[in-house]
């Protein structure tokens, strides 16, 4: 869209870096969170295990570097839908256990005041709103893949509904269900305050820890799989061989070198830099806050030149500021709480 609408340097050198770094964010990210929720696991069957945060990673990074080799989306079509399907489970799930645990009569103590001081707060606020970019910014996929085939119109209106349905049996729900349990110590990974810190115990069966963290391990690696496959098809269109058949041994060669390489080097970051919070805001400050909220309204203003005394015209150009604005303060709040937790924790953290 950016090619046709702005011109062809607009889709290269502008959107086309902020998608890709993106996806490959959105991996970094899995990566990380994949090697939580194994380390979880393990701490079920092994309450003394002396294993290390990184060592999850580098599995959970072995997972995906089997994964990553499905040679195309359409390949991905199966895992897809077991990905829809394991995150209403983990969602419902994690939802369940936290009314559970908030009603029983030793349930944490709840406190919803905002800590910290002024600074860490206003912040905090532009952090939180690039980490809900991040989260909720997929909805505008759909939308976009509606308008492959006419009639566009009511399509896309069903493919936002769709997204927002799942949305809130999801996100929703887990997010609520999370903060009235647990308030403001509920942490970016929900499971992790199902564990009592005062016993070491859990408040739910320790089969559940570890059923519902592996559903989130499975949903995960499909995750991280599809968004890695962008980034596969560009390189792939410049390494592969067109006149060569998909798998012959000149396609899967280079395929197999550079997929591997892109998969051991998120895992790599993911295992140096544990703060899967700070990655989720910086995501969402650099990446989805230009393409979901600026970049749209302002091919709405080129495309449809609405006239500059219009409503439509200048709420899109106030949109586009906004965000703007919103977006690179939400990338220094971003930054700062990096630099913040690496000062706290050390490379290679066990957190």
């Amino acid at each position: 869209m950016a090619h046709h609408i702005l011109g062809p340097k607009w889709g290269r050198y502008y959107v086309g870096p902020i998608q890709m770094a993106v996806c490959y964010g959105v991996v970094i990210a899995n990566a990380l969170l994949g090697g939580q929720c194994l380390k979880a696991m393990y701490l079920v069957v092994q309450p003394n295990g002396e294993m290390k945060l990184f060592e999850f990673v580098i599995i959970f990074g072995c997972l995906l570097l089997v994964l990553a080799q499905f040679p195309s989306f359409h390949s991905l079509r199966y895992i897809n839908s077991l990905s829809l399907l394991l995150c209403l489970l983990y969602s419902a799930s994690a939802a369940a256990a936290s009314i559970y645990i908030g009603k029983k009569s030793n349930a944490p103590e709840k406190d919803y005041t905002i800590v910290g001081d002024k600074e860490t707060r206003v912040f905090g606020i532009f952090n939180a709103m690039a980490i809900i970019a991040t989260t909720y910014g997929n909805g505008i996929i759909p939308e976009i893949q509606a308008t492959i085939s006419a009639p566009v119109k009511g399509k896309m209106m069903k493919g936002l509904c769709m997204c927002y349905l799942v949305v809130i049996m999801t996100f929703f729900t887990v997010a609520i269900t999370g903060y009235w349990a647990f308030g403001n110590k509920a942490n970016g990974l929900i499971f992790t305050n199902f564990l009592n810190a005062e016993t070491n115990h859990y408040f739910v069966p320790t089969w559940f820890i570890f059923l519902v963290n592996l559903f989130t391990v499975l949903q995960l690696s499909a995750v991280a799989v599809v968004y890695l496959q962008p980034i596969n098809d560009i390189l792939e269109s410049v390494i592969s061989d067109p006149t060569k058949k998909e798998f012959s041994i000149r396609n899967v060669i280079p395929r197999l070198v550079v997929r591997s390489l892109f998969v051991v080097m998120a895992t790599i970051v993911a295992a140096m830099l544990p703060f899967f919070g700070d990655v989720n805001s910086l995501l969402g400050a650099f990446g989805f806050i230009p393409l979901d909220f600026v970049l749209p309204v302002v091919f709405f203003n080129f495309t449809f030149k609405p006239s500059k005394k219009s409503f439509i015209f200048w709420i899109n150009t106030v949109i586009a500021v906004v965000f703007s604005c919103l977006g690179v303060i939400a990338m220094v709040a971003a930054v700062r709480q990096i630099i913040i937790d690496a000062n706290t924790y050390k490379l290679f953290a066990d957190v």
